[in-house]
């Protein structure tokens, strides 16, 4: 093979030189990228290295040039690949991305580092402190302050999809970067540069050693424990650097020194392990063993946390005397570990506020090792040892041990309990339904042999009890109801609950929560929530919560069923009837958003997103799903997390001032005229498409969806059991990612150029897209989708079917959605008002075409595959390759 021209070299380095890229985050890349090029020299197959850098070569020609000629140049060489050469390049480009991404994340840690938690400006409202601050403005400082401490962030964790990147590959990237931070602490020249320099080689040595797929789905326990280490490395020790960073910036230099202003407002909820909709591997033996698992977790935390903060506290009792709750507290739990009290007594002569957390730390390790004698019976009891320590100290003038550290392990104690997240049970309707029907028929017959599903869904209550008997009643206790369409439906869950427990014992403690994702579902909604709330066992458990309730809003579901446009607006129109319900009954509400990573899921920035929702459908609390991908990119990393946590809870706080709730009232009224008739426009141009004859199998073919069910994302099916004959069974993540796949993103923007172009008035639109933060957020957010898409690629997916009115409906929406979208945002190109995302999508994209070429050909090779034959398998295992690098490229699945 020949190596790449000097021409070819200029090229790819004006390419390269043209993105305005922060001068540290390029010298990054290309450091990385030469790292990989070394590796692909010394550890891939002989000219391997030069074929692709050909290709490479070849796709930015055909990025920056936009004729038939140099895209078909691009498409020539991938074709004359062998298909072993073809698997290699796929990795080699995989990697690569692995590796920008990586870049990407460290620049935003170096710039939040260097920020420090600062605002990028002056009167900017996204994080805590400053939300607080402009709140305050407008309805004073005692009414803010309330509504701070009554504020509530709850990101709840789902499995699917996991990632596309194996647990092993994301394991590599992290430790790469951790190198990246030891080389920017290092000395030019100097020997620290050498070391650092030559373990990334060996990572990313690694990295391309390291098989790209994994083996077989990974099981429910295997994402549990994937999840878990999300809140080891991250989260356990973030959120309270959240509190405190909060608490620093309005209390200022006396910070640090007396309690804190500031209450911990972040929940981490899960349904993994918990969540069995569909997925028949969720079992009720697998959620206890998942709340066994978290807890575990949790409990090792505050065990170490304790052990380290008491091992810090070496005050002498006459600098800082003990209050006399202290003296008791030490002989209460002196009694009872003699033998501890004595050798740490004897380690700690005169420091009493020492030897008091290393007897706590103690009773932790006997919480979680189910030590009767020892154990804590409930976090509470943990609490009001550690404040008495708090207290005492506070009493002896010691402030800033009692508020330093010792704070930390409080908010930890405060947010995690001894649960660490609560895990959420969810389960369709249906299941409910069928399970009753056999139960009621038993006993009209007097008894009878239940089937294997009434067992197991019987259990599954069981379950629940055990886990809050065990962990507490905060451990699990949602119990969401997918495809709610009655009040019978909420209350079939407390039915079966007695059924699980019998006659004379108690049901567990249910918050049932119904999941409201169809169209005609949320149309539906506040009718069923009416209904409901007079229901006995439904009513009793609001006054036990002083009528708190939940109501879960599911966003793939609703897109795939109208629409993404007709969905936003429905889900729009759903929170506004719903919250005004509430106020009406007295009752708190939480509305709860099905929210995925892709736009077609109702992804996108949430902070926006949040501040567009309708008058008091927040009101202080927001609670969303954050699955597969998004965990990672959001949580994977404090800084990040950090960020993200204090920008959404700042959106959360701010969403309820007066001028933020009435602009969003009047813009809704407003544009009234101009939603219905984009909700009309949009939907019937989706239903053109989708409910067009022999739609479902045009959309297999023309996208890798059935071999998407192939590729080992998470252990829940791609599909609820219906062939690709109907899309009604089709779940929304293999939807939206088959799309994403395929280069279209159909599932993100589908039907919105039509919406626009019925309303018509350009001026008017304009003045909506300023002045209504609804539709601003659904452009910007069809904006970075058709960023990521590509017309001549998506065409030759299109190509793959044998139907050219379907196809040439979606290129003709593409094209009227992206004229549209660029005449409101007022700019040249997309994502033009976005630079820093536009500048991540263009460096990306000539390296994802390449990806997308060499699924082009493994797809046509399978589609080409005789009736009755099997697929040939180095085909199947190219495509699923360049699936995984795409995901990586365009950094999400579904």
């Amino acid at each position: 093979m020949s190596s790449p021209t000097t021409e070819a070299i200029d090229l790819v380095g004006r390419f390269d030189a043209g993105q305005e890229l922060p001068e540290q985050m390029r010298a990054d890349v290309r450091l990385l990228g030469s790292l990989l090029g070394q590796v692909l020299r010394e550890s891939g197959s002989a000219g391997l290295y030069e074929d692709v850098e050909r290709l490479r070569t070849a796709t930015i020609q055909a990025y920056t040039d936009p004729s038939p000629e140099a895209f078909e140049r691009a498409a020539a060489i991938v074709e004359e690949f062998s298909i072993e050469r073809a698997d290699e390049v796929a990795r080699a480009f995989t990697c690569y991305f692995h590796l920008v991404n990586l870049a990407e994340e460290h620049q935003r840690v170096r710039v939040l580092r260097e920020r420090d938690g600062r605002p990028e400006k002056d009167a900017a409202t996204d994080s805590v402190a400053a939300a607080f601050v402009r709140l305050a403005e407008e309805v004073g400082d005692e009414t803010a302050l309330a509504r701070l401490k009554a504020l509530r962030f709850h990101p709840v964790f789902t499995a699917h999809p996991t990632e596309a990147r194996r647990r092993a590959i994301s394991t590599s990237v992290r430790r790469i970067a951790g190198l990246l931070g030891e080389l920017d602490a290092s000395l030019r020249g100097g020997a620290d540069e050498r070391r650092a320099r030559r373990r990334i080689l060996e990572e990313i040595d690694t990295l391309w050693r390291t098989a790209p797929l994994r083996a077989e789905k990974p099981s429910p326990t295997d994402e549990v424990r994937a999840v878990m280490a999300v809140f080891d490395d991250t989260l356990y020790t973030a959120v309270p650097h959240v509190y405190r960073r909060v608490d620093d910036a309005l209390q200022g230099v006396a910070a640090g020194r007396r309690a804190p202003i500031v209450t911990p407002f972040v929940r981490i909820g899960s349904w993994v392990g918990g969540d069995r909709d569909g997925n028949p591997f969720v079992t009720a033996k697998v959620t206890r063993k998942a709340a066994a698992i978290a807890s575990e977790h949790v409990l090792r935390g505050l065990e170490r946390t304790t052990e380290r903060v008491g091992r810090g506290l070496t005050l002498d009792a006459e600098t800082t005397p003990p209050s006399d709750a202290l003296v008791a507290l030490w002989h209460r739990l002196r009694a009872a570990d003699e033998d501890a009290a004595a050798d740490i007594a004897k380690r700690s002569p005169g420091e009493p506020h020492r030897r008091i957390l290393l007897l706590i730390a103690r009773r932790i390790a006997a919480t979680r090792t189910r030590n009767a004698d020892l154990a804590y019976r409930a976090p509470d009891e943990l609490l009001a040892d550690l404040r008495t320590v708090q207290d005492s100290l506070a009493a002896a003038g010691a402030g800033r041990h009692a508020f330093g550290g010792l704070q930390h392990l409080i908010w930890q104690v405060e947010t995690y309990g001894f649960h660490l997240t609560e895990l959420e049970v969810r389960q369709h309707s249906q299941v409910h339904r069928t399970v009753l029907a056999e139960l009621d028929e038993l006993d009209g017959r007097g008894g009878g042999e239940r089937s294997e599903l009434a067992e197991e869904v019987l259990d599954v209550f069981r379950s629940i009890a055990f886990v809050q008997e065990r962990f507490g009643p905060r451990a699990a206790g949602r119990y969401i109801v997918s495809f709610t369409q009655s009040a019978e439906d909420l209350a079939n869950v407390h039915r079966l609950a007695r059924y699980a427990v019998g006659p004379d014992a108690e049901p567990p403690v249910l918050d049932v929560i119904p999941l409201f994702e169809t169209f005609a579902d949320l149309r539906a909604a506040p009718g069923i929530l009416a209904e409901i709330a007079r229901h006995p066992e439904f009513a009793a458990r609001l006054e036990e919560t002083g009528r708190r309730l939940e109501v879960m809003l599911g966003y793939s579901d609703s897109s795939k069923d109208v629409g993404p446009v007709a969905a936003n607006l429905a889900l729009y129109e759903a929170q506004a009837e719903i919250s005004a319900w509430a106020r009406e009954s007295g009752i708190e509400l939480t509305l709860f958003h099905g929210r995925g990573g892709a736009l077609g899921r109702g992804g996108g920035p949430a902070n926006s997103a949040i501040l567009a929702q309708p008058p008091h459908s927040v009101d202080g609390r927001f609670k969303l799903t954050e699955q597969g991908e998004v965990i990672f990119a959001r949580y994977g990393d404090p800084a990040i997390a950090m960020r993200h946590i204090d920008q959404v809870a700042a959106a959360t706080l701010l969403a309820s001032a007066p001028s933020v709730e009435r602009r969003n009232e009047d813009a809704a009224s407003r544009y009234a005229d101009v939603a219905r008739t984009m909700d009309a426009a949009s939907r019937e141009r989706f239903f053109a498409l989708v409910k067009a004859e022999g739609f479902a199998p045009w959309f297999a073919t023309v996208t890798p969806m059935e071999e998407i069910g192939l590729l080992a994302l998470g252990s829940r099916p791609a599909r609820r059991g219906l062939s690709v004959e109907s899309l009604e069974d089709l779940r929304a993540i293999p939807w939206v990612f088959a799309w994403t796949q395929a280069r279209i993103n159909l599932a993100g923007w589908f039907g919105l150029g039509t919406a626009l172009e019925a309303v018509g008035d350009e001026d008017l639109l304009r003045e909506a897209y300023e002045q209504w933060p609804l539709l601003r957020t659904m452009v910007d957010n069809v904006a970075m989708s058709l960023a990521k898409a590509d017309d001549r690629i998506a065409s030759r997916y299109l190509a793959l079917g044998d139907r050219d009115d379907l196809a040439q409906l979606v290129r003709e929406e593409m094209a009227l959605t992206r004229g549209w979208v660029i005449r409101l945002t007022g700019s040249g190109e997309l994502l033009a008002n976005r630079p820093v995302l536009g500048r991540a999508v263009k460096m990306r994209s000539p390296y994802v075409d390449a990806l997308s070429l060499l699924q082009l050909r493994a797809l046509r090779a399978l589609r080409a595959t005789p009736e009755g034959e099997k697929p040939a398998p180095e085909q199947q295992r190219l495509l699923l390759l360049s699936v995984s690098g795409v995901a990586a490229g365009l950094q999400n699945t579904g």
